[in-house]
């Protein structure tokens, strides 16, 4: 246990002690607690959060319990039904761009609202790839070399997968989900296969399926629904696959930033992935609820993020890792416009260009600095 200037004790069931006290008298454990406490990793005790529950109703007063833990407990039906209505879920994800340089996000506002202002920006070049590599997790980028970096996200890997994983389920072959993440990997930013994912083990396809569902439970994998609407047809209706985080993706796929930048194939699909995952960073500082979606055709006509502001309001973003646009990337763009009518904010391409560039009504061409810079 160890103390926190707020008032809060901290305690972690990484330590064995402490896993065995809580998980032999979880009641005896809660009642002996302090009045202010953190517990980490309490995923590795569910026998605590029906004590938890019954310490919560005796005393209604909040922020008693901060519960932290690197598995999503509401996908565990046993452990989210026991708090059910006594708790908020906040969802901690690896830094954003914008935190990383400190600065304020405001892209998703002037996206809403098509702001945005026409001036020169210098390209990213080599940095793009550079900042895809590096991901966001903070004990990562403390290291100051990709070698040491990398290290730390396969240590980090094979804890989730040896640990974590093994605290929210049984799992009979634990060997296959390092190298089902690996192919999740080459599959990011593309349409959920679960047939090619499966198709490399002698595990049954329900089962991959299952496999997948625990890799989003412990924040390695998330599935982005499609964007569908009744006055289009021929529309593909399967997720889009994206890593949380792309410097655990290009570990797994052996990328450096010298070898992604010379991998256009990679480069492409990595690109779109660290910018749906930097946007969904920023909306979680939003007073709105923004829904992430994904757009396409049976032909082909597509945007990559389609995301939904208050369940109303529209707005799409495409990514290109070219520094050129043209007027045939908002083809998708257009076409979303022209279903949504009134409800449509805007589009952007985001390219790695100099230039702010009006395209048409609410459609603009934006360096993807502008991301994170204002």
């Amino acid at each position: 246990m160890t103390g926190d200037p707020r008032g809060y004790a901290f305690y972690t069931f990484d330590e064995a002690p402490l896993l065995a006290a809580a998980t032999a008298d979880p009641v005896g454990f809660v009642r002996e607690l302090p009045e202010r406490v953190i517990l980490d990793e309490v995923q590795r005790v569910p026998g605590l959060f029906t004590a938890i529950k019954v310490a919560v109703d005796r005393d209604r007063r909040p922020g008693r319990f901060l519960l932290t833990g690197s598995s999503n407990v509401l996908l565990v039906p046993a452990l989210a039904d026991s708090l059910a209505g006594r708790m908020e879920i906040l969802r901690l994800h690896p830094l954003s761009q914008t935190e990383l340089a400190e600065h304020e996000a405001d892209f998703l506002s002037a996206l809403f609202e098509a702001r945005f202002e026409t001036r020169r920006q210098e390209p990213l070049q080599a940095d793009l790839a550079e900042r895809i590599v590096a991901g966001g997790y903070p004990a990562a980028l403390e290291r100051g070399t990709h070698r040491r970096r990398a290290a730390w996200y396969r240590s980090y890997l094979e804890t989730i997968v040896q640990r974590d994983i093994r605290d929210v389920a049984r799992i009979r072959a634990l060997d296959v989900l390092p190298r089902l993440l690996e192919g999740a990997a080459g599959q990011t930013a593309q349409q959920f296969n679960l047939n090619q994912l499966a198709g490399p083990f002698q595990v049954s396809r329900p089962t991959i399926g299952e496999y997948v569902a625990l890799l989003e439970r412990v924040f390695l994998l998330e599935r982005i629904p499609p964007w569908h609407d009744n006055r289009l047809r021929r529309l593909v209706k399967s997720p889009k696959l994206h890593l949380c985080d792309t410097g655990i993706a290009c570990v797994l796929l052996g990328l450096t930033p010298r070898t992604l930048a010379a991998d256009r194939n990679r480069l492409g699909p990595l690109l779109e992935t660290f910018v749906a995952q930097e946007l969904r960073r920023q909306a979680t500082a939003l007073d709105a609820e923004i829904r992430f979606h994904h757009f396409r055709t049976r032909d082909g006509v597509e945007v990559d993020l389609v995301l939904e502001r208050d369940a109303h309001t529209l707005a799409g973003v495409e990514v290109k890792a070219s520094a050129t646009v043209t007027s045939g990337d908002f083809r998708g763009l257009r076409m979303l416009a022209n279903a949504t009518g009134e409800r449509w904010a805007g589009g952007v391409v985001l390219y790695d260009g100099e230039h702010v560039v009006s395209f048409g009504d609410r459609l603009h061409a934006v360096p993807i600095r502008r991301l994170w810079e204002s």
